[in-house]
């Protein structure tokens, strides 16, 4: 198994087809253009044309190309920090507490968007389940629960012994139940979103990478290689995939990159005491471990690390015998998928507004939680781009003089962490 470094792995081929979307071949004109064909961009070309206006996303490769069709498909809450210091760093920035509330709500706003737009995309909003692996992981996990537990969430502290039934494993102490997220298949919801999107009236065209973007009286003119699109709104919804006008803000953030691994379908006799909520699971552990199954019963294990080259064979070993760790009963099953991607990470690990020019923005940085927040970021977006809403008050991206250091650290760290764990 070699893993194409442009394919979204095992979510390219258990997704639905991708809605049409030929690439732009011709002078255009909107009243919105949204750059970039991932969570953030279609949430905001959906909500935009819902509203009425006339929408155009310009796509430079694929629907779901970048990080929103490489995930693990863990939909959370909130962000990677504890809800205190998310709260406490956003105040620091002026934004109120609407926005900690806002990222709080953001699977609710996920699952919203699926039921009524009928997106298949294996969405189970059964929970999930972060998982102490260590001491100190049970006292971090004591802390955001009774962080989350002040702020009216009905999460759950699971002992080890409610652990172990919920996840099926002995590896864990205790685990954090949040009841409001779950798990989806990444790539089939962001076509899903595009199929709504395009149901609603908004154009979509991949292969239309933007070349260069100008002010021209109160428009803006992005060229594509087909064609131009004129439009006084601008939303940029690249992430850490940003490519052409917004490639400087997206080479601001440091990129993590994570690979996940899975096996064809498991009999139902292996998989009958895995996960048998359906939740999808994580550990605390520095260089953390993902799991969850999917809708046909395939057993994904994820972590930090690349699958190029010179990594590939030492993450592959490595989630060979963390799977066996977790789960004895799958020592030995074949790993028949692999794939990674880029997490847009910075250093305060909440998110940026860029604004090149008056009546152009986008969000970006998500630090590993793409799905909610992509989705109801981009939904501040368009109301922002239809005069309905105000953008929400964060930094803007600024280069980071450790960004490379950071790249290397995380490739190199990871592999050299996964190379030296030999025990299960």
């Amino acid at each position: 198994m070699t893993p194409d470094p442009d394919s979204p792995g095992l979510w390219a081929e258990t997704a639905p087809p991708a809605p049409e979307a030929p690439p732009l071949d011709r002078d255009a004109v909107a009243d919105i253009a949204v750059v970039g064909a991932g969570y953030t961009g279609l949430a905001a070309a959906l909500t935009a044309a819902e509203a009425g206006a006339r929408v155009t996303v310009l796509e430079a490769e694929r629907i779901g190309a970048g990080g929103s069709g490489r995930n693990v498909g863990l939909v959370n809450a909130g962000l990677w920090l504890m809800p205190e210091e998310m709260e406490r760093r956003l105040a620091r920035r002026g934004a109120d507490r609407a926005l900690a509330q806002m990222l709080a709500d953001a699977p609710a706003a996920v699952w919203d968007m699926v039921a009524r737009h009928g997106i298949e995309c294996e969405a189970r909003p059964a929970g999930t389940l972060h998982c102490a692996a260590d001491a100190a992981g049970l006292s971090a996990l004591d802390a955001r629960a009774r962080q989350w537990q002040a702020r009216g969430a009905t999460v759950e502290l699971l002992d080890g012994a409610a652990t172990r039934a919920r996840t099926g494993s002995e590896a864990f102490r205790a685990a954090l139940f949040d009841p409001r997220a779950g798990t989806i298949q990444p790539l089939a919801y962001a076509r899903g979103l595009a199929r709504a999107a395009i149901g609603a009236g908004a154009a979509v065209h991949v292969g239309s990478p933007v070349q260069t973007a100008r002010r021209d009286g109160g428009d803006w003119v992005l060229t594509t290689p087909g064609g131009t699109l004129r439009a006084p709104r601008v939303i940029w919804a690249g992430n850490a995939y940003g490519q052409g006008p917004a490639a400087d803000p997206a080479r601001a953030l440091a990129t993590l990159p994570y690979f996940s691994f899975a096996t064809d379908p498991l009999p139902a006799d292996l998989r009958a005491d895995i996960l048998p909520g359906g939740e999808g699971a994580w550990d605390t552990a520095k260089i953390l471990t993902s799991f969850r199954l999917d809708a046909a019963g395939r057993f994904i294990i994820g972590s930090v690390g690349q699958l190029g080259a010179p990594d590939m064979a030492t993450h592959r070993a490595w989630a060979e015998r963390r799977m066996a760790r977790l789960y004895p009963q799958l020592a030995g099953q074949e790993l028949k998928h692999g794939w990674w991607g880029r997490i847009g990470t910075t250093p305060d690990a909440l998110p940026r507004l860029w604004q090149p020019g008056e009546g152009a923005f986008g969000y970006l940085g998500f630090n590993g939680r793409g799905i909610g927040p992509g989705t109801v970021l981009g939904q501040c977006l368009a109301r922002a781009a239809l005069g309905t809403g105000d953008l929400l008050h964060l930094d803007a991206p600024a280069p980071d003089p450790l960004r490379s250091a950071r790249n290397l650290l995380y490739r190199g760290g990871a592999a050299l962490w996964h190379l030296a764990i030999r025990r299960p």
